[in-house]
């Protein structure tokens, strides 16, 4: 660690090899906690390159748990989080729409980092047992089109970093690194992200994957599309920016979007949504995401067709019925 921390002090980045490397020695426990707060401390002070993120991404996957369900065309909706706005679950309501929608979801989250309530707080509240069980994970799949990965489970080496990140209290390169995680890698991923320049590197990163990809962020700073104003996104297939007015779905109020002051005011929320009981912002916010999750996996559809798919699951109980489904086989 000496050796690498004087090559990045000296102003010098990491090959995607090196990176996977020292990452995985570090997921092997074999470094302090002071030499992992040093190296953590270099990608505060400076951006880390596409090459770097793609050797962590492949290192961390490389010791985690995985779930074999490659038969599967399934996608992943998650936001890197970091955006301050504290938010109710939009991704985790959109995957439920998606899953009623008939598409598969494998949804890979934790506890909330920048809000009150993470995914894993919502499926946790809820009465679902969190698993690495891939005969559990694929029965829930196969039932109700959807099944969690509660990120601790499948990424026992994060458990050598969990002491540092909780001792520095900063944001660090793992708080970017979840979306790229998920142990299942399916063939479909949304990722919403909190700037700019976060939207470039994963796009990067993604580029060297086989996913079908679309990364999005609302130019007023939502991980997601927030129909609060303008998104950008970017596809393996293309780059646009869009209006509320292109989803067809109202502008909206950023207060509209709040996630309350704790896990039971976000659940509450959440199943008021799934019950068509939330407001038009709401709902139209679950719709829009979940109908990107559509063109993600089907770009060839047009975004009208997508939004009235994602429409007719939440206003047409589907989403509700596929949230019943997994939480009754609990």
């Amino acid at each position: 660690m000496k050796k690498t921390l004087d090559y990045l002090f000296e102003g010098n980045s990491l090959s995607q090899l090196q990176a996977e490397e020292v990452l995985t020695r570090i997921g092997e426990g074999q470094y302090s906690e002071a030499e992992i707060a040093s190296f953590l401390t270099v990608y505060r002070m400076r951006p880390i390159k596409a090459e770097e993120m793609t050797g962590f991404r492949q290192a961390l996957l490389n010791l985690c748990v995985a779930v074999d369900l490659s038969d599967y065309n399934s996608i992943d909706v998650v936001g890197t989080g970091g955006d301050g706005k504290n938010t109710f679950n939009i991704s985790t309501l959109s995957c439920f729409i998606i899953a009623g929608a008939g598409y598969k979801v494998t949804k890979h989250g934790n506890y909330g980092l920048s809000s009150v309530s993470g995914a894993s707080n919502m499926f946790e509240y809820f009465g679902y047992h969190f698993s690495n069980d891939t005969d559990k994970l694929r029965r829930e799949l196969d039932e109700a089109g959807i099944c969690f990965f509660h990120a601790p489970l499948f990424h026992p080496a994060m458990k050598h970093v969990g002491p540092v990140r909780r001792a520095l209290k900063v944001r660090t390169l793992f708080n970017l690194m979840g979306p790229l995680i998920n142990p299942a890698s399916p063939k479909n991923q949304l990722v919403g992200v909190s700037n700019l320049t976060i939207m470039d590197l994963y796009d990067q990163v993604f580029q060297e994957s086989m996913q079908n990809y679309l990364i999005v962020y609302s130019l007023d700073g939502y991980d997601e599309v927030s129909l609060t104003g303008p998104t950008q996104y970017i596809s393996n297939q293309e780059k646009a920016v869009l209006s509320p007015d292109d989803f067809g779905l109202s502008k909206h109020d950023p207060i509209e979007l709040s996630g309350g002051k704790s896990v039971d005011d976000a659940a509450k929320i959440f199943l008021n949504v799934l019950e068509g009981k939330g407001t038009l912002a709401q709902q139209e916010v679950g719709i829009a995401n979940a109908a990107l999750g559509i063109k993600c996996m089907y770009p060839e559809r047009s975004l009208a067709d997508c939004v009235a798919e994602a429409s007719e699951s939440l206003r047409g109980g589907k989403a509700l019925k596929v949230f019943r489904k997994l939480i009754a086989g609990h």
